[in-house]
């Protein structure tokens, strides 16, 4: 005769442990958003998709070629610029938009010759900034 062999008892895998973990995550990522606070329902933003990006208008302008433009004129050197610009505003902040193009070199002759004639600050406009 054929003897049976008794079946293997299979092993429970603990799905409280997963079930635990899982409600923790949860928790987690409950608490985690929830660190900003909503923006008011009273507020409406700002709707800026259909604007122009474009230099502000006291902007120094430096194309690639080095060449200097304040308000639409081209200008000999950045002494030019000072005299221009100081009729209309202080040199306490200043704002150059360079050419994609321009050589960091000439961006930095440029500052460094602004600094020397009396600019506090000085900012340079990217493209992001225009967005």
């Amino acid at each position: 005769m054929m003897q049976l062999k008794p079946k293997a008892k299979r092993i429970k895998e603990p799905t409280i442990a997963l079930i635990n973990v899982v409600f923790l995550m949860l928790v987690f990522f409950m608490i985690a958003g929830s660190l900003a606070p909503p923006l008011s329902n009273s507020v409406q933003l700002v709707d800026t998709q259909d604007l122009d990006g474009r230099e502000p208008p006291d902007a120094l302008v430096i194309r690639a070629d080095g060449v200097l433009e304040y308000r639409g004129a081209e200008l000999t050197d950045v002494e030019a610029y000072v005299e221009r610009a100081s009729i209309d505003l202080p040199l306490d902040a200043v704002r150059i938009v360079p050419d994609r193009a321009l050589p960091a070199v000439a961006l930095k002759k440029t500052g460094d010759a602004l600094r020397a004639l009396g600019a506090k600050q000085i900012f340079v406009v990217t493209e992001r900034g225009l967005q």
